[in-house]
């Protein structure tokens, strides 16, 4: 049997839930367990949350269409929720077949641990992000995380230049939309590294090519783990051009969507 007519035989027998669950995959490349089910399963106590998640995990595991990475976020007792999940290259062509796009499959399997702890950090911020538009608090209009969040221009000597965000958010508070490019720091690069990809931001925002295919140029907010790290890109920022003080902003990981939910003193658009 082909992969296509597979494929074809698979997504014909999955829910929209089940294809909610792919598409997220396809988009975010990796999900916990536990980010999985509060996506897709909020709904009832946790016991009943639990369970319902790790049925549709093992009935998309027994037919193939992801796969369970040999390694725990959490330790042992984080039980499923530690899972770390991805979609295998039957499950990106069931993605396709149903949106109609080429089959494109990331190898993420034999990433080292670091980067895979940088991606979930990213998708953790869509999760919650997504827990928040639950309550009302905001609504999210977009989300990309890389290599759709990429902008590509062309730098002074005429080279073609890539700007990598780790994601592009775009939310809608009341009234107001606000959009918010994302680096999420893990405390793993140096200070001149950080200070090089601020230069690359300026650069991008010098040619004016954000605002004219998207009316708005987004704020860049550094994400960090802790106060001490907050304090020293505050720094890197602070001995850039002047320009660079109305881009950029640096914020706790932990206090991401309420700082990136407020709206700008005076209101208007960021």
């Amino acid at each position: 049997m082909s992969g296509r007519v597979q494929a074809m035989r698979l997504r014909s027998n999955l829910s929209n839930r089940d294809m909610a669950i792919l598409t997220a995959l396809r988009e975010l490349r990796l999900l916990t367990g536990g980010q999985l089910r509060r996506l897709y399963f909020a709904e009832g106590d946790a016991v009943t949350q639990a369970r319902k998640a790790r049925a549709a995990v093992r009935r998309l595991l027994d037919v193939g269409i992801i796969l369970r990475l040999g390694r725990r976020i959490g330790g042992l007792r984080a039980g499923s929720d530690g899972q770390v999940i991805a979609l295998t290259r039957l499950g990106y062509a069931v993605v396709a077949l149903a949106t109609g796009e080429t089959v494109r499959v990331r190898s993420i399997i034999n990433r080292k641990p670091a980067f895979q702890d940088h991606l979930l950090a990213v998708n953790e911020l869509y999760v919650r992000f997504q827990e928040a538009a639950r309550t009302g608090a905001v609504e999210v209009l977009e989300f990309h995380a890389e290599p759709m969040a990429w902008r590509r221009f062309s730098g002074l000597g005429g080279q073609l230049v890539t700007l990598k965000p780790d994601a592009f958010v775009r939310l809608g508070v009341g009234e107001y939309e606000m959009s918010a490019f994302i680096e999420q720091d893990q405390d793993t690069e140096s200070l001149p590294t950080i200070a090089r990809k601020c230069e690359v931001y300026l650069a991008y925002y010098r040619t004016g090519q954000e605002e004219q295919r998207h009316g708005v140029f987004p704020l860049v907010w550094w994400l960090v783990p802790n106060s001490k790290r907050l304090n020293e890109i505050a720094g890197v920022i602070r001995r850039l051009s002047g320009e660079a003080h109305v881009l950029f902003r640096v914020a706790l990981s932990g206090e991401a969507v309420t700082r990136l939910s407020m709206l700008p003193s005076g209101g208007g658009t960021a």
